[in-house]
């Protein structure tokens, strides 16, 4: 019930959650199974139809998903930026107003994870293979001239714009995508723990739908939440198989070929079944856990064998010019530097968004405890620096070896062979024959983690939101996630990846727009409570 202000009336910034809706009534049991009806059947069936029609018409997917993508990203790159900008606006007025001493979990709730195993969490999930694949390749990308992409249209190579490449870099990875997990992940944490509502995409809309929102608007709702999780997930897959497949032949001699990028993810995902099965704490946790301890030797290898001061330096200077430069890389209109905004900036939003129900949720899973202005300041502050840490050491040691006259890395990205690009910044250090495996063995982790936590998202989707459904429906989605990736490497490769991706985060764009509002009015009836 509404609580009522001192003349008696009902107080209408207290809104009352109250529902007979039962978590799993909708579910059916076929075979020992608990999944929801007809979440489960509508997502299952379409997307096992998808890999079909793929795997059997690659030369047509291939065509479609290369004229799908560049016609996604020049088409709604306005929509995509506006969108993201107004969620950073949102994180920060929940960051600095009352809202965010709202405790997720109430007002008595403890935290179920120390610091250092939630960051480590939320950092794996939320970064995940694209640390690796990205950071040498974007900052080479944007300062060659060839490839006409420079942020703004400004040339590195003049005088005072030497950062604009790492910038560019640490803009797509910074406060702007990090703020679309900030909003899904709260407003799930929000929803499930504070107002006991299930841990599923619909509970969000609770505010605008009432009891419609357990019907076919939630299916719906839900529905699109797999999809767009699937296939932002499997992009993150593929590339990595890319990866691995380049690291595998670049340090062993072993052919690239299809079957050897299939035989990758099928033996990864054989891997991420036996995480799966040994549950939350035991595998996603503790994989984390090895994926920073890797992550953090291979970083200060690199920094110390490096020019350490100058990448120290970059740093400094790449966060200067990034506050300088984040408001004109969000300008939407009168740009000029549509091969950086429609190449990247673009397609990274969609991917983001396809990707927050997934880290979302498995943040908010994670987040009980947290206060939302600690949320929010751990979630969008502590990752940004942390990327724009690694993209200032990894992309400037290869700038610095280009400078000095080693075109390794350059002619890798120029002949648009982007999973070497870390590879051949990492030939020119000592230790490679360590340094290389130990970067396959991050990758192969960060994927494994990744497809685990994928694949008990979309369960606990697909289940109405139960976390304790049985492991065999985990286990059919991290199969599937591992055939999707399959299915569109094979037919279309990087353009086929990289459009399924958009194609899916453009529609869940509005739904992360309605949730923001949906989070406003949920946080603002507990804050009065």
């Amino acid at each position: 019930m509404a609580e009522t202000d001192q003349d008696g009336d009902a107080d209408p910034r207290v809104l009352d959650f109250d529902t007979d809706y039962e978590l799993g009534q909708d579910n059916i049991r076929p075979m020992g199974l608990d999944i929801h009806n007809p979440v489960f059947v509508i997502s299952a069936s379409l997307i096992i139809l998808f890999v079909a029609v793929a795997l059997t018409n690659q030369e047509a997917a291939a065509q479609f998903f290369g004229w799908l993508r560049p016609f996604l990203t020049s088409t709604f790159d306005w929509y995509l930026m506006i969108a993201v900008n107004i969620l950073v606006l949102f994180c920060l007025f929940l960051a600095i107003s009352p809202l965010g001493k709202v405790r997720i979990g109430g007002r008595d709730a403890t935290p179920d994870y120390s610091y250092p195993g939630w960051i480590a969490m939320l950092f794996s999930a939320g970064m995940g293979i694209g640390l690796l694949f990205f950071s040498v390749l974007e900052p080479m990308y944007y300062t060659l001239p060839d490839l006409d992409a420079w942020p703004l249209g400004r040339d590195p190579s003049v005088p005072g714009n030497e950062t604009m490449g790492i910038v560019g870099t640490v803009f797509h990875w910074g406060l702007s995508g990090w703020a679309v997990y900030v909003v899904v992940g709260l407003v799930l944490a929000i929803f499930h723990f504070n107002l006991e509502l299930p841990l599923t995409l619909r509970s969000a809309f609770y505010p605008l739908l009432g009891e419609r929102v357990w019907g076919w608007p939630g299916h719906l709702i839900d529905t699109l939440a797999v999809f767009a999780t699937l296939f932002g997930l499997t992009t993150t897959l593929g590339l990595g198989a890319q990866q691995v497949a380049a690291g595998l032949n670049d340090v062993f001699g072993i052919p690239i070929s299809d079957t050897l990028i299939v035989g990758l993810i099928v033996a990864i995902t054989a891997v991420a079944l036996v995480s799966v099965v040994l549950g939350m704490d035991a595998g996603v946790k503790r994989l984390s856990e090895i994926n920073m301890v890797l992550a953090v030797i291979l970083f200060v290898f690199v920094l110390l064998v490096g020019p350490t001061l100058s990448l120290l330096g970059n740093f400094g200077a790449v966060l200067r010019d990034y506050a300088v430069q984040i408001v004109p890389l969000s300008n939407p209109f009168g740009r000029e530097d549509t091969g950086y905004m429609h190449g990247w900036t673009t397609f990274y939003w969609a991917w983001w968004i396809a990707w927050s129900p997934f880290v979302g949720m498995f943040i908010a899973r994670i987040s009980r405890g947290r206060t939302v202005r600690e949320f929010v300041l751990c979630v969008l502050v502590a990752p940004s620096l942390v990327c724009a840490l690694w993209m200032s050491v990894f992309g400037g040691l290869a700038l610095e070896q280009m400078a000095a006259g080693y075109d390794g890395v350059a002619q890798a990205v120029s002949e648009y062979r982007p999973e070497l690009a870390l590879f051949r910044m990492l030939d020119q250090l000592p230790l490679y024959s360590i340094t290389a495996p130990v970067s396959l063995i991050l990758i192969v982790v960060f994927f494994v983690t990744s497809s685990d936590s994928g694949s008990l998202v979309i369960d606990t989707i697909t289940a109405g939101g139960k976390m304790d459904a049985p492991v065999a429906q985990r286990v059919f989605w991290a199969t599937f996630e591992g055939l999707v990736a399959i299915a569109l490497l094979l037919g279309g490769g990087l353009n086929a990846l990289q459009g399924a991706a958009v194609s899916m985060g453009i529609p869940f764009t509005l739904v992360v727009l309605a949730m923001a509002w949906c989070l406003y009015l949920a946080l603002r009836s507990e804050r009065h409570k």
